[in-house]
């Protein structure tokens, strides 16, 4: 199996999980971006620059409203209390935003902490930054919680 493989088999359990908790909490969920196209697309994709590369993992709606997630497993680092989010991505982000107004792109990471673009990229204006430039680094302090962003999980009769 390779790198990217293995990337994507734990990135779509994280989705997997993401999708779970919004469905707890009366949202309705369906797959989209990337993951959702054949492989000769994918593969096709994964050799270009395009932002399709960085297109939402998930849509999801509750009533009327109506959101869309990238879920970033793998984070926060163990050592540092940070979020590291590639500048594409937080650039792909923000032209998403910007043409689907008022359609909101959240992130949700591994422990169900959620940023949005426009956050990531205020709260890393003046901040450490990584030394290669290409990830933003987010202190997980700053991210809210998944309840307080999505609701809590809607108690069930038995």
């Amino acid at each position: 199996m390779t790198q990217w493989q293995d990337r994507k088999a734990v990135g779509d359990l994280h989705e997997q999980r993401v999708a779970t908790a919004l469905r707890a909490r009366g949202w309705t969920v369906h797959p989209c971006g990337q993951g959702t196209y054949p492989p000769a697309v994918r593969e096709a994709l994964r050799r270009t620059r395009s932002a399709l590369r960085q297109f939402p993992d998930l849509i999801a709606a509750r009533g009327t409203d109506i959101v869309t997630i990238d879920a970033k497993d793998h984070m926060p680092s163990t050592t540092t209390s940070r979020y590291s989010i590639s500048t594409t991505t937080i650039n792909a982000g923000l032209h998403f935003t910007a043409i689907h107004a008022p359609t909101p792109l959240y992130y949700v990471f591994g422990d169900l902490k959620v940023l949005t673009p426009a956050e990531v990229l205020h709260y890393t204006d003046h901040a450490l930054r990584h030394s290669s430039g290409a990830y933003h680094l987010v202190s997980t302090h700053r991210a809210h919680a998944f309840d307080n962003v999505f609701g809590p999980a809607v108690a069930r009769a038995a």
